[in-house]
């Protein structure tokens, strides 16, 4: 059974910074691209990064410079560091893992960025 489990989300002031966490069982982790998306109320959930299989990184436009995404295969972990948070960071993240083939994901752990 595939799991993705997120953790490190909460509640921080803008200008502050957050690490999320996930951490894969029931895959090889080191053939899967891992990536971050987010969801905010009201919005389409949207790819924030991805690290591939391969190492290389991409990010979408709005969280380049602040946010980067890192993943340990001997942990089977993918890590989102995100500074400085902005209010528009707020949203539930969930972690993502694909192959070209299978796709799966995380429950979701919510990010609230106050201003």
């Amino acid at each position: 059974q595939v799991q993705l489990v997120e953790s490190g989300g909460g509640l921080v002031q803008s200008g502050g910074s957050l690490r999320l966490s996930c951490t894969a069982s029931g895959i090889i982790f080191r053939f899967y691209d891992m990536g971050w998306y987010r969801q905010a109320p009201g919005k389409q959930r949207e790819l924030v990064a991805r690290r591939t299989s391969s190492g290389s990184s991409d990010y979408t436009d709005s969280v380049k410079g602040r946010f980067t995404i890192s993943r340990d295969n001997t942990k089977n972990t993918v890590y989102l560091q995100m500074n400085p948070l902005k209010p528009e960071d707020t949203a539930v993240y969930y972690c993502n893992a694909r192959n070209g083939i299978q796709n799966y994901w995380g429950q979701g752990t919510q990010v609230t960025v106050s201003s």
